[in-house]
């Protein structure tokens, strides 16, 4: 974006429930009660516009790099009960959820990854920290808002966050090429002998099923972590957290269904299905 994107002090609660409106959760999240549906749209609405300036491939990096630096000096103002600027329409939920600022500073973390220069083939401990950044320390902030305690709420972000966002990549993996990017690990992409590190390139070569399915492994072993943790029954309101793991599960097992041998079809859930798993978790009770 040319344009720096600002939050207004006075913004209503309808314009954050339209920025969260971009994630795969938003129908589930509509239907959580009021005091968690509102932390969840704002921890949402957060995340939707870092991950907005990240992705703006018409402002320059540096452009971009001071909008995500503007956004932290928002929130650590928030934090040491200063003007909050355009993080206004967090301060409620950080004060009633106890939200942590090393939260919403590991999520502008990781998209400045993305923002200094285009992520291709990293390293499979370089990959890890991305999926903690962009993925479980939104799930340290969410779970918050599900009443957890600290102990199985960050065991819980760690898998599932992972398992989500593997998940997602595996899904993406053309939208991703398409901008430059390759979030395959190098370490797969060598052993099934791929040597290019042109994005476009790797997700035309037919071997990428086999590091697609790689990665899937290791989504569903998070998979599998996460639902140990919640068939413990830990404190908490557990019903979404189970949604997502169920939603994204069969989105990455229609991919697997399908392979990912070019051409290919994104995996997707339709909402019939997504308001199906609703009813079924008893989101709407």
């Amino acid at each position: 974006m040319a344009a720096e994107r600002t939050q207004p002090a006075a913004e209503p609660q309808r314009s954050v429930e339209a920025m969260a409106q971009g994630s795969s959760f938003y129908t589930a999240m509509r239907l959580m009660p009021k005091a968690e549906r509102e932390g969840m749209f704002a921890i949402y609405a957060f995340c939707r516009a870092v991950d907005d300036i990240a992705d703006d491939g018409s402002a320059e990096r540096e452009e971009r790099r001071v909008q995500l630096d503007a956004w932290r000096v928002d929130l650590r103002s928030l934090y040491a009960g200063g003007p909050p600027g355009r993080a206004d329409f967090l301060v409620e939920p950080v004060k009633h959820w106890g939200l942590e600022l090393d939260d919403f500073l590991a999520i502008i973390d990781g998209m400045q990854m993305d923002v200094d220069e285009d992520i291709v083939a990293p390293p499979r401990e370089v990959l890890d920290l991305y999926c903690d950044r962009v993925a479980s320390a939104v799930g340290r902030l969410s779970v918050k808002t599900f009443g957890m305690e600290r102990e199985p709420g960050v065991k819980l972000a760690h898998h599932l966050g992972r398992a989500l966002q593997l998940t997602n990549i595996v899904r993406d993996i053309d939208e991703d090429a398409a901008i430059g990017r390759l979030y395959l690990p190098l370490e797969e992409l060598a052993a099934a002998g791929i040597e290019s590190r042109e994005p476009v390139e790797v997700v035309d070569d037919p071997r990428v099923d086999q590091v697609c399915r790689a990665l899937a492994a290791r989504a569903h072993a998070h998979f599998r972590e996460a639902d140990a943790l919640m068939r413990a029954r830990p404190v908490g309101r557990l019903r979404t957290p189970r949604l997502m793991g169920e939603v994204y599960g069969r989105i990455l097992a229609r991919a697997e269904a399908q392979g990912w041998t070019p051409p290919r079809r994104r995996a997707r859930i339709g909402k019939p299905q997504l308001l199906w798993l609703v009813l079924r978790h008893g989101l709407l009770g």
